[in-house]
C-alpha cells in the first residue's frame, strides 16, 4: 500500500521546485522506463506486479521495485491515464558549457522555449539528427519536466540540455551562429555549413534582441507557394525538425 507521503512526494516531481527540493525527477509509462533505466540513478520504482514480472530488472533496480496496484499508480501520476511503471531518478549533476567540446559539431540553442512537449520532441528531433547538445537559456523549460521527459522518447539519455547565460555562452563559440528570422534568407537555397548552432526561439514572441544580435548568419523557412495566405507560424519543434534536416541534408 502506498503511503501518503509517496503520493506527495512523486506528484511534487511534477513541478520544478519540487525537482530541486528533492534532487529527483520522474518518468512515467513503460516505453519511457525502459529507455531511461539504467542511464540514470534509480531511486524508486513503483510497478504493477504483471509489469515486474514481465520486465527483469537488474538486482539494483529490483531492490528499489515495489509492486503496487494500478489505482496507486493513477494517484502519482502526471498522465491521464495509469500507467504500468513509475521510476524515480536522481537528477544529474548540471551539464558544464565547454565551448571546446562543441567546436565541429551542430548544435541546437533554445531561447526561452517555454512549453515541455516542445522542448522534448526538439529533444527527441535532435536525437534522431545525431546531435547530442542543447544550450538553453535559463529561462527555457525544465527538461526534466515530466511532459518534456515523456516527449523526449528515451532521447533524454543522450541529448544534454546546457541552461545558462545563452548571449555569454554563444560569444564563446568560434562556429557560425543561425537563427530563424521573418527576413532570413531562404534556407533552401542558403548555403550551410556542417557544423555550428542553430538558434530556436519562443514560441511567441521569436528570439530575444539579445541573442539575435549573437547570430552571424538569418535564415527564413518560407512558406509555400509565395505569396499565399498561410499560418502565421510555425511550432518551434516543427521548425526545428525543418531546420535540422535542411542542415543535415548537404551531408548526402
Amino acid at each position: 500500500m502506498i503511503t501518503n507521503a509517496t503520493v506527495k512526494l512523486v506528484t511534487s516531481l511534477a513541478d520544478a521546485k519540487g525537482r530541486r527540493r528533492s534532487g529527483m525527477f520522474v518518468a512515467e509509462g513503460s516505453k519511457c522506463v525502459i529507455d531511461t533505466i539504467g542511464r540514470f540513478e534509480l531511486q524508486h520504482l513503483y510497478a504493477t506486479q504483471a509489469w515486474l514480472d514481465s520486465h527483469p530488472l537488474d538486482p539494483l533496480s529490483a531492490s528499489v521495485a515495489e509492486a503496487v496496484g494500478r489505482a496507486d499508480l493513477g494517484r502519482m501520476t502526471t498522465l491521464m491515464l495509469a500507467p504500468d511503471v513509475i521510476a524515480v531518478y536522481r537528477l544529474p549533476e548540471p551539464a558544464v558549457f565547454d565551448p571546446t567540446a562543441l567546436h565541429g559539431q551542430l548544435v541546437v540553442a533554445l531561447d526561452r522555449v517555454q512549453d515541455p512537449g516542445n522542448l522534448g520532441t526538439i529533444m527527441r528531433t535532435a536525437d534522431w539528427m545525431g546531435i547530442d547538445t542543447i544550450l538553453a537559456s535559463s529561462d527555457t523549460v525544465d527538461c526534466f519536466n515530466p511532459k518534456a521527459i515523456q516527449a523526449t522518447m528515451g532521447a533524454v539519455s543522450r541529448v544534454r540540455v546546457i541552461y545558462g547565460d545563452l548571449p555569454a555562452m554563444l560569444g564563446k563559440i568560434d562556429m557560425p551562429v543561425y537563427g530563424t528570422f521573418l527576413d532570413g534568407d531562404n534556407i533552401y537555397t542558403s548555403q550551410l555549413t556542417p557544423a555550428g548552432v542553430v538558434v530556436m526561439g519562443n514560441e511567441g514572441r521569436g528570439v530575444s534582441p539579445e541573442v539575435a544580435a549573437c547570430v552571424s548568419r538569418r535564415l527564413l523557412i518560407p512558406s509555400y507557394p509565395p505569396g499565399r495566405p498561410t499560418s502565421e507560424s510555425l511550432n518551434v519543434a516543427t521548425a526545428t525538425a525543418m531546420v535540422l534536416a535542411q542542415f543535415r541534408s548537404k551531408l548526402f
